[in-house]
């Protein structure tokens, strides 16, 4: 997702957009005589990523399926996710202008991480605390226990809640990057995406570990209430520790990362450097040949992927869990234990994400990207239609029982892993395909070439957030025709991918430097 991905929407735009500037940096911090950073600095100066990748991980794994508990349908628990694609759309474009052209004291990308920061901890304590408001509303008089109706207020303050959080996720990541990219000096720009990675990583371990766990409630009786049963007070609690993380996470970044003020004699070329959302779009006609198949390429994969990121922990749920947020005591205790067990799986995801993402550069070396690409979405094809599969499985064995059978569980489990990989070449070739592209056109375009691979990120997601819902709806089949769905597409994307993805030789992938990026 993201979000892996937020990251996983739109967050490389500002990781290219920023070198405009980086010259004006590097000449001011000779300026001023500072010393070349050291890599254990560099890495520390990155630690924020890992904090705000913490909470983005639990937005994934819990947050769809809690909104269903506050009354918002199945159906259209989706559209909530729009946020995404309009954040990676609108905010981290934004935000990357303002910094650059920022002459703070405190330097160009540490106030803009701070405020986004703030307003991450602020907005996860309001959806923490949703139900709580909704009571105090006036939602309902009676204990959580007992009802299991809608609660609108709630449900309001929850997505706006959601809303802020995307927005300020997509706000912080843009300059954690560019301040990576900024500092990375003699390091080098492929060393501070690497280390930007392996924070992402541990927040994501971190973030699935938390929202698997069901002991929340149990550390700290005080986060349940008549508004707030367990699975609430488990939401809280994973939350608190979030913001605990990235508050010590953020206190690390703004110490260690000593930037250097951009002069305002350095920013006589801004009017130069000025990049409109229009302009994008007028400078299309300008793209390298082979970039609009990259698109296309890019956006059937991005339709492929999208429903799992939205649905993973709630199918876990429903299908192999055979739980219902709104149903019996029984259904519901099912549906939550479904949905840590999707978290944890989703650990196991980012696991063997992290694995294959030192796999991907020799992989495309040995056999070009080109069917290192079309190899990853054949194996979107066979796990979505794995998960079909074992959700008609689930339902046969269990014959109407809630819980889980254990030898569909294993299964599920397994197919949660085995997407890691797939998701670490999403993450990588596509962007080195658009970096390449740009290179051997001869004219620069780096930044224009993955700005727009952007667009096609963002439009499939909205398709995907509208869609998806109203599409399980139609069948009444849970989120079985939504996956069998994006297991056709990718299906149908390896052959457009085969036959209409460039070449790019080993050694463009190489020198293209963007292999292994997240």
């Amino acid at each position: 997702m993201e979000n892996e991905s937020g990251n996983r929407k739109g967050g490389e735009v500002e990781m290219v957009g920023a070198s405009v500037s980086d010259k004006d940096t590097a000449a001011a911090a000779a300026a001023a005589g500072e010393k070349p950073i050291s890599l254990t600095r560099l890495i520390f100066a990155c630690t924020v990523a890992g904090g705000v990748q913490y909470g983005w991980a639990l937005q994934l794994s819990l947050l769809t399926p809690y909104v269903q508990t506050l009354g918002l349908s199945h159906s259209l628990s989706s559209l909530m996710w729009l946020c995404g694609p309009v954040a990676g759309f609108l905010v981290q474009p934004l935000v990357g202008l303002w910094s650059d052209r920022s002459h703070s004291r405190f330097g160009r990308r540490r106030p803009f991480i701070l405020v986004g920061c703030i307003l991450i901890c602020c907005s996860v304590i309001v959806i923490g605390y949703s139900s709580d408001i909704g009571y105090a509303l006036g939602d309902t008089t009676e204990d959580c226990s007992v009802y299991h109706g809608s609660r609108w207020k709630a449900a309001i303050v929850y997505v706006v809640g959601f809303w802020i959080l995307d927005f300020s996720n997509n706000a912080v990541q843009g300059p954690t990057r560019a301040l990576m990219a900024d500092l990375s000096g003699h390091h080098g720009c492929n060393t501070a995406n690497a280390i930007f990675a392996s924070w992402m990583a541990l927040g994501n371990i971190l973030g699935y570990s938390s929202g698997a766990s069901g002991g929340w409630h149990k550390w700290f009786p005080f986060l349940v209430s008549r508004a707030c049963c367990e699975a609430c007070g488990n939401l809280k609690g994973a939350f608190f520790a979030a913001v605990v993380f990235l508050l010590l996470s953020l206190g690390v970044t703004l110490v260690v990362a000593k930037e250097v003020p951009l002069s305002k004699s350095y920013g006589k070329g801004e009017e130069e450097k000025k990049l409109g959302f229009l302009d994008i779009f007028r400078s299309m006609r300008n793209l390298p040949s082979g970039m609009p198949s990259v698109l296309l390429v890019t956006s059937l994969t991005w339709v492929s992927w999208f429903p799992f990121i939205l649905y993973n922990t709630d199918w876990m749920g429903r299908e192999v869990y055979h739980g219902d947020p709104k149903g019996t005591p029984a259904q519901i205790s099912a549906y939550d234990r479904g949905v840590r067990e999707g978290a944890f799986g989703l650990l196991l995801n980012s696991i063997f994400l992290g694995i294959g993402a030192f796999m991907i550069e020799p992989m495309c070396r040995k056999l070009t990207a080109r069917i290192v690409w079309v190899s990853s979405n054949f194996m979107v094809f066979l796990s979505l239609a794995g998960m079909v599969i074992v959700s008609f499985w689930s339902g046969h064995n269990n014959n109407g029982r809630v819980g889980a059978d254990g030898s569909v569980r294993a299964v599920a489990l397994v197919l949660f892993t085995v997407l890691g990989f797939p998701l670490a070449i999403l993450f990588s070739v596509p962007f080195a395909y658009a970096a390449q592209l740009a290179v051997n056109q001869g004219e620069g375009g780096q930044g224009l070439c993955v700005g727009v691979l952007n667009i096609s990120i963002v439009l499939p997601q909205v398709i995907v957030a509208l869609g998806a819902g109203p599409w399980d709806a139609l069948f009444g089949k849970g989120n079985v025709p939504a996956f069998a769905l994006a297991s056709v597409v990718a299906f149908v994307c390896c052959f457009v991918a085969m036959f209409m993805l460039p070449k790019l030789s080993a050694r463009d992938f190489k020198t293209s430097g963007i292999g292994g990026g997240h």
